[in-house]
């Protein structure tokens, strides 16, 4: 990807002597650093610098990796992280303007710093991020033996080298506690087969386990201050257990219809990339987005915090 931002942390990275991947995963750490600060004194002048920092560091650090999605042809991804930047530097111009009621622009600042650390928590200890990744592959292959779609097992963790190559995690060299080495796309994967050992094509990642969407409502409803400890708990059962069966219900959809309808294109898409890319992506926004509305009624201060960041132009009123 030949845009100038990749360009020049691929020149800083070098000259530090490090990978971009390090380099963006470094930067990401010190904007959630940032955010989570200026968390501490919420409501000062010297809060609002901080977090302006923090968000124009995540909006880089999420846009950093749109080059992995234009590789992989996701173009729905490529879009949602090119927006992070602007979006970033937007936020940052927002906090120091003082636009919004500082109440609700706290309570996102704590959204993020609420979704990020523990998500990367989860990639960066490399036990944490096996166990998510074994989770979610043997949810999906119990999900789609009880229904009755077939018989399948779940091979060795293998791990995903920066160079390219991969090698099993009994082979690895790194340390399980703290990723000390950047790794390669897919990271620490499981590969799926047939009972008869016959492989599926296809291998679950930690991006299958769905907690990305899980953190964003982790992140929402524990950044509600205001909002007793009790109530934001009974939001988290919820949400949790539900995406998680949803996700597990995802993941089982995209194995059948990829190995039922091997020979399906769309507009050049086979039935992977279209099921994974498009199809689960929309059905996935449309829960969320039904969850929240579920959630509004047990947390409505979350309704009300949300409204507050959409400018009131955009906002539909009654006449």
């Amino acid at each position: 990807m030949n845009e100038p931002v990749s360009a020049l942390m691929r020149i800083i990275s070098e000259v530090f002597g490090t990978s971009p991947n390090t380099l963006r995963l470094i930067l990401g750490v010190l904007g959630m650093v940032l955010l989570a600060t200026s968390l501490i004194r919420k409501k000062s002048n010297y809060s609002k610098i901080i977090a302006s920092g923090g968000w124009v560091l995540i909006g880089l650090f999420i846009y950093l990796q749109s080059s992995y999605y234009v590789k992989i042809e996701d173009y729905l991804l490529v879009l949602m992280t090119a927006m992070a930047l602007p979006g970033g530097i937007l936020i940052a111009y927002l906090e120091i303007k003082d636009e919004y009621t500082n109440d609700s622009i706290i309570w996102f600042r704590g959204t993020v710093a609420w979704s990020m650390i523990p998500y990367y928590l989860v990639y960066l200890v490399p036990h944490l991020n096996v166990a998510f990744v074994l989770m979610t592959a043997h949810s999906a292959e119990l999900m789609l033996e009880f229904v009755g779609l077939g018989s399948y097992t779940i091979g060795d963790v293998m791990v995903s080298l920066e160079d390219g190559g991969e090698v099993p995690l009994s082979e690895w060299s790194g340390s399980m506690w703290i990723l000390t080495q950047p790794l390669g796309d897919a990271g620490f994967y499981v590969p799926m087969y047939y009972s008869n050992g016959e492989e599926v094509n296809i291998s679950f990642i930690l991006s299958c386990s769905g907690l990305q969407s899980m953190i964003i409502f982790v992140g929402a409803i524990c950044a509600l201050d205001s909002v007793p400890w009790n109530r934001r708990l009974r939001g988290l059962f919820i949400s949790i257990p539900t995406i998680h069966i949803l996700n597990t219900f995802r993941n089982a959809g995209i194995v059948w219809l990829t190995e039922s309808y091997p020979e399906w294109t769309f507009f050049k898409l086979n039935m992977f990339d279209f099921a994974h890319s498009y199809a689960a992506k929309g059905v996935s926004l449309f829960a969320m987005f039904l969850m929240a509305i579920a959630l509004f009624d047990l947390l409505p201060e979350l309704h009300r915090n949300i409204m507050k960041l959409i400018p009131k132009k955009l906002q539909l009123t009654k006449n």
